[in-house]
């Protein structure tokens, strides 16, 4: 790969954080001018471009590591300053000192490298004193507390679109997932057949996860953000979704592989496994009614409004709620067993059991 590509990120920041950034600097460095006398105030220019993040709980964070930073690089290189005069082989010792005060400490990364940034600049900047070092640490503090109010302020991030849309989907595809079952149990699939519908199958545990990483994001922009009110109920619902559809998902994902390895061509032809397919298909339109209803349910706006059927989805609690059928409509009664596919028959119908289970709740 060439490594000037790597510069460049695959997406890009939305624009409106760009905005955010800027009016940051403007504002901190303005409110810095008024309160303190002195040289221009890099110290908080710098903590507000670092400070403003795609969501409010990121630039708390990132204002704290910032903050603890400065606090400790601006009194080292003050004390350094104070003990052994100023010369280049002080500053050096600063960094050295600054690197082992962090991993002593045991600082994150962004904490770290502003130890032995700050007081390397306090050094160079101008003349040391405890007035100028307290200078600095304040305008450290002002600059923070300016990105992180302009980042809650102006518009808060909030990311639950991305991560509702990929339940959706993965809800959809886990309902394909077994309608292709009952199709194959119909139609007789020979196992090559079945072999593509497994990997199909196995596709759906990396979607999972990406919609369990897009929940994540969704839950850190909201954490602290004034506009996280109804989100949140329509976030929980979601996340209550999703964890259903990782155990549906390894459930369809266990009955192809077991039809793959054991099925054969008079397989279709025990009465059983027909109702089987029916009760299987049954499960996948019930999962596409759960998909189908999170789709429904519509993402407030800026506003913080929820539409229509909106609002009524995301008040309902859990998927037993969204699903107004049971998956198996009658148990199942095994008179013969097959004497051949009996192990076959009876793990299908155990995950039928299990799958309804889940579908309604039952299981909690």
């Amino acid at each position: 790969m060439n490594p000037v590509a790597r510069l460049r990120s695959s997406s890009r920041a939305p624009f409106l954080q760009v905005v955010k950034t800027a009016v940051a600097v403007v504002a901190a460095v303005l409110l810095c001018r008024l309160v303190i006398s002195g040289p221009f105030p890099t110290f908080a220019a710098i903590a507000a471009l670092l400070v403003v993040q795609p969501s409010i709980n990121q630039s708390f964070v990132k204002g704290l590591e910032r903050s603890a930073g400065v606090v400790i690089g601006v009194l080292l290189a003050t004390g350094m300053h104070l003990v052994l005069g100023d010369s280049v082989w002080v500053v050096l010792l600063v960094i050295v000192l600054a690197i082992v005060i962090a991993w002593v400490l045991r600082l994150t990364p962004t904490s770290a490298t502003q130890v032995g940034i700050s007081g390397m600049l306090v050094l160079t900047a101008g003349v040391v004193t405890p007035h100028y070092s307290a200078d600095r640490i304040l305008e450290t503090v002002i600059g923070a507390v300016v990105a992180l109010v302009v980042n809650a302020v102006v518009v808060p991030p909030v990311l639950l679109g991305p991560a509702h849309l990929a339940v959706a989907r993965l809800a959809r595809d886990t309902a394909v997932a077994f309608e292709r079952v009952a199709i194959g149990l119909t139609e007789g699939w020979n196992q090559e057949r079945w072999h593509d519908a497994l990997l199909r199958a196995r596709s759906l545990r990396q979607q999972h996860a990406r919609a369990e990483a897009a929940l994540g994001s969704a839950q850190e922009s909201l954490t602290m953000n004034p506009r996280g009110g109804r989100h949140r109920t329509i976030l929980e619902r979601d996340v209550a979704v999703a964890e259903h559809l990782r155990v549906l998902v390894t459930r369809v994902t266990g009955m192809t592989r077991a039809i793959r390895d054991t099925t054969a061509p008079d397989l279709r032809a025990d009465p059983m496994v027909g109702r089987i397919a029916t009760e299987v298909a049954r499960i996948g339109a019930d999962v596409r009614a759960l998909g189908a209803q999170v789709e429904s349910t519509t993402v407030p706006s800026a506003s913080g409004a929820v539409s229509g059927a909106g609002a009524a989805a995301a008040g309902s609690d859990g998927v037993g709620a969204a699903v107004g059928e049971p998956a198996l409509t009658a148990p199942l009664q095994v008179v013969r067993p097959n004497s051949r596919h009996w192990i076959l028959i009876g793990a299908l119908l155990e995950d039928i059991r299990r799958v309804r289970e889940e579908l309604l709740g039952e299981d909690d």
